[in-house]
């Protein structure tokens, strides 16, 4: 089988710095209180779906050194769309000037995993580039009089192309899809309402799927923990990451985070996550990779590569 190998990568947040020194001032909270029970010390807001996920494409294919042109599929993973209709997808397309199929998915904080596996799938079935975009603006449905979820979310973008790997042992090694509706209610938002959420069940539930995704791929890849040199988890709670990765029994130091000054993204996070591992010589030739992330749903998805073409 042919395997999907990340070619080009790129990334983009919100406008605006909200520290929680700033939400302390209308919400009853504090910059020690949020950072003890979710890590974040800061998120970016601002931007549209087609803002954020149009600059980080654009990167993403400079950095693969090929045209918009040339791309066989763009899947666009959000929850937060700038309209009803017509997708994200639809309008980054236009942007960007690519001449291919284009679809938005919602797995909500796990789509873009999702969106990998169906890279994988498609490679391997004859394509030669597609494009796959994360990309969530939050913000506009947080409820930032609710302390509760007002100190967790922001906006951001990224982007990966996908070619098919030039080596056997390169690429995507193995791919997990999942959903658990019966916790669909733990974390909702209901058209012209804002973001709600159970958060002690969903930090429960998540640290519990995010583990068995992971054991998943790495026995479908026949490998094991021990062979992973980086995590990179979605960015919503750094408790809910710490758990899992104990779980699990990787060091904590191999899960790659960008939530303290991102907050969660949800569809961007993981690809923001990939980025900063990346520019910080974190995740190398030849490194076993593997993505994991959760959300509401309950949504979960992991993906196992090897780093590189």
């Amino acid at each position: 089988m042919t395997r999907a190998a990340i070619t080009g990568l790129g990334t983009a947040t919100g406008h605006r710095v909200v520290t929680n020194h700033d939400l302390a001032q209308t919400l009853d909270t504090s910059d020690e209180w949020i950072v003890e029970r979710t890590g974040i010390h800061e998120r970016r807001v601002g931007g549209s779906c087609l803002e954020l996920g149009g600059q980080a494409a654009k990167i993403a294919l400079k950095q693969a050194e090929i045209d918009a042109t040339d791309l066989d599929l763009i899947i666009c993973s959000t929850c937060t769309p700038d309209q009803v209709f017509p997708a994200v997808s639809n309008r980054i397309q236009n942007e960007l000037g690519a001449m291919c199929g284009a679809f938005d998915l919602n797995a909500a904080c796990s789509g873009f995993t999702y969106g990998v596996s169906l890279a994988q799938a498609q490679i391997a079935a004859g394509m030669e580039r597609v494009l796959v975009i994360g990309v969530d603006t939050l913000s506009r449905f947080t409820d930032w009089d609710d302390r509760s979820t007002a100190i967790l979310f922001g906006d951001g973008a990224g982007a990966v192309v996908l070619e098919p790997a030039i080596r056997d042992d390169r690429g995507v090694l193995s791919t997990y899809m999942g959903s658990e509706g019966r916790f669909a209610d733990l974390l909702i938002c209901d058209f012209g309402d804002y973001i709600k959420m159970d958060g002690k069940e969903v930090f429960r539930q998540a640290v519990r799927v995010m583990v068995s995704a992971s054991q998943r791929v790495l026995a479908d890849a026949g490998l094991e923990a021990s062979d992973v040199a980086a995590v990179i988890p979605h960015q919503a709670n750094f408790r809910i990451i710490e758990s899992a990765m104990k779980r699990l029994d990787i060091p904590l130091e191999k899960a790659a985070t960008v939530l303290k000054t991102t907050g969660n993204t949800s569809s961007a996070s993981i690809p923001l996550a990939m980025d900063e591992a990346v520019s910080k010589g974190a995740i190398n030739d030849g490194d076993v990779v593997l993505l994991v992330g959760f959300g509401a749903g309950m949504s979960v998805a992991a993906a196992l590569l090897r780093w590189g073409q």
